[in-house]
């Protein structure tokens, strides 16, 4: 477990305290249980947003953000060498563009491409032109894919770090107007909560493990919580109404699991300030468990 406790990528405080409520909602114990041996691994260091620059308006604390996603890329390459499997406790959404560029980079060193599927209620491709609050946490997948930020986009010195082909975006409800263009420029596919009432989960992430194992040596699975309803997941950075179900999640982690060829997990967007009783928290918990294998039977 890499804690990331970061909340400078987001335009409400709170999701710093991510790591903690999963670490106290027992994540560690529950893994445990289910025979999966867990190291913590601590928290990678990050200044709060009183001791970091603010910077561009356009793209505020990024910098400090890159910095960050560096160290979390070298914590992910190092247990990954270590013959470990890398799961990253958030922090905004930001971090991902260090944690992928961590497996990634591994993956490259074996002549391998990784997939990536991206569980969320946001797309995050915006670049600091197209964004509309200058937030970086909506802009972590567009790096990933090759687009700006270049301080994020060009960490471990290449880019892209996944292929669009090799990507999906599970459960997006909430695209900005100039998003659009940048999700048509990279061919990324998308699969919107109006494509998954009509077709349903299973079918969705069929597709999804389809695309992420395509000539590739496995998968990164980054999990935005808020792709969860509201109703059921208060506790995150940026909800939205119209999301996933409770047994919805659980049946997304649970068809990442059978697959087998998962290589890395982020759990992220976790705000503990607007959560009742850890009840996200918990579901992260639970979630976290079964993408790593937690079966009903």
């Amino acid at each position: 477990m890499i804690g990331v406790p970061m909340d400078l990528g987001a335009g409400r405080r709170g999701v710093d305290m991510g790591p903690s409520a999963l670490r106290i909602g027992g994540l560690q114990q529950k893994l445990e249980a289910v025979n999966i041996p867990v190291e913590d691994g601590g928290n990678v260091e990050v200044k709060i947003a009183e001791e970091a620059v603010r910077g561009e308006k356009r793209q505020m604390f990024l910098p400090e953000i890159a910095q960050v996603c560096k160290r979390v890329a070298a914590r992910v390459m190092e247990t990954l060498e270590e013959k470990k499997f890398p799961l990253i406790l958030g922090g905004d959404h930001s971090l991902a563009a260090g944690s992928i560029a961590g497996t990634s980079s591994f993956y490259r060193r074996q002549n391998e491409k990784i997939g990536l599927i991206w569980i969320d209620a946001h797309t995050d491709m915006n670049t600091p032109q197209s964004s509309p609050s200058g937030n970086v946490h909506g802009m972590p997948l567009a790096a990933v894919l090759g687009l700006e930020p270049w301080e994020l986009s060009e960490i471990e010195g290449f880019s892209p770090k996944v292929r669009a082909a090799n990507a999906t975006v599970i459960g997006t409800r909430s695209i900005d107007s100039r998003e659009k263009s940048n999700i048509k420029e990279t061919g990324l596919r998308v699969i919107t909560m109006k494509e998954l009432d009509m077709r349903g989960m299973k079918a969705a992430m069929e597709e999804a493990v389809e695309r992420a194992t395509d000539g590739t040596g496995g998968f990164h699975c980054s999990l935005d919580l808020d792709v969860v309803d509201p109703q059921v997941a208060p506790g995150v950075g940026t909800p939205v109404r119209g999301g996933i179900t409770y047994r919805e999640s659980h049946l997304a982690l649970e068809i990442v699991a059978d697959s087998s060829q998962l290589v890395a997990l982020d759990c992220v967007e976790l705000n503990p300030v607007l959560d009742s009783e850890n009840a996200t928290g918990l579901l992260g918990v639970e979630l976290i468990c079964s993408a790593l294998g937690k079966r009903i039977l």
